[in-house]
């Protein structure tokens, strides 16, 4: 593995929603973990912003249905798979770089009876281990800011697409006003690397081989939910500190109010619903602070 990649490995080996606690919160439901359904995962496994209408979102710009071989790059637990499969009847194949989080979205598939729709490969989304043309289309939510090398991710995302498949991501885009010192904070925290601006992002679609790239911006809606989380992350302190400790519950309570802050001040783009097609046309809609300064990617096109 390569350097950079450690820390993303790293990150999310000690990051608060983890297999572990979502089968907790299950328990103290009552469920019982021999019988469970999808939907009993939904309030637990969607670890991005913006929950099932967010993926709901994406399924549609990228037009997912009952036909769709969907690729998700940077898959986690694979909670928005489930939710594809569960939806459309798409079948899904997630890719993820920690080795632990892979097996728990698998574990977690089989238990729901998903296990047949959704598979979960480790893997690198820098050289995606399939061959070309393998998907109808391609999702990420919030994934591609821990990838290094942005632009050939985005080119293995279109040799991967059938001709007119799409791919619909979203991802933090960092405006003007975010400083030196705050980039190296993100990079250290959260392993947050070469963050991208609107433009950048255009930039490095447009050298991956898609076109027509629109943006729109989301940030007012998701500065509302950031702080949500984090007051649903704060009253979760006493289960958070039981699995993980009183550093980590720090550690992270410190990070998560410094990200909320920069997003606040329109430093960082909140998150962004995006998709588009492989090589032929594509629409990138950003999400982020100001439709003068949009700093969050939305795109969708066609190839």
């Amino acid at each position: 593995m390569s350097r950079p990649l450690a820390p993303v490995v790293a990150f999310y080996s000690r990051h608060p929603i983890s297999e572990g606690q979502i089968v907790d919160a299950l328990r103290r439901q009552g469920k019982d973990l021999e019988r469970l359904a999808p939907e009993d995962l939904y309030d637990f496994d969607q670890d991005h912003y913006g929950g099932l209408e967010a993926v709901e979102a994406l399924g549609q710009r990228a037009g997912i249905d009952a036909s769709s071989h969907v690729l998700d790059v940077c898959a986690g637990l694979a909670g928005p798979a489930r939710f594809m499969a569960r939806r459309w009847g798409a079948r899904v194949t997630g890719v993820d770089l920690n080795p632990d989080r892979a097996a728990g979205a698998r574990r977690l598939s089989a238990a729901v009876g998903l296990g047949g729709l959704v598979r979960v490969v480790r893997a690198d989304a820098q050289t995606l281990p399939f061959r070309a043309h393998a998907f109808t289309a391609v999702v990420s939510q919030e994934g591609l800011l821990h990838v290094p090398d942005k632009a050939t991710t985005l080119a293995e995302c279109r040799r991967v697409l059938l001709p007119g498949g799409r791919i619909a991501f979203s991802d933090w885009i960092a405006t003007a006003r975010l400083g030196d010192g705050e980039r190296r904070r993100l990079g250290e925290w959260m392993a947050a690397v070469t963050l991208q601006s609107i433009q950048g992002y255009k930039a490095l679609l447009a050298g991956a081989g898609f076109l027509a790239v629109g943006a729109e911006d989301l940030s007012r809606e998701w500065i509302a939910i950031l702080r949500k989380r984090l007051e649903m992350f704060r009253g979760l302190r006493a289960d958070t500190v039981a699995r993980l400790g009183q550093a980590r519950y720090d550690e992270y309570d410190q990070l998560y109010a410094f990200f909320v802050g920069l997003v606040e001040a329109g430093k960082l783009g909140s998150r962004s619903r995006s998709f588009l097609t492989s090589a032929g046309s594509l629409t990138f809609t950003p999400v982020g602070t100001t439709r003068s300064e949009p700093p969050l990617p939305v795109t969708w096109a066609r190839s």
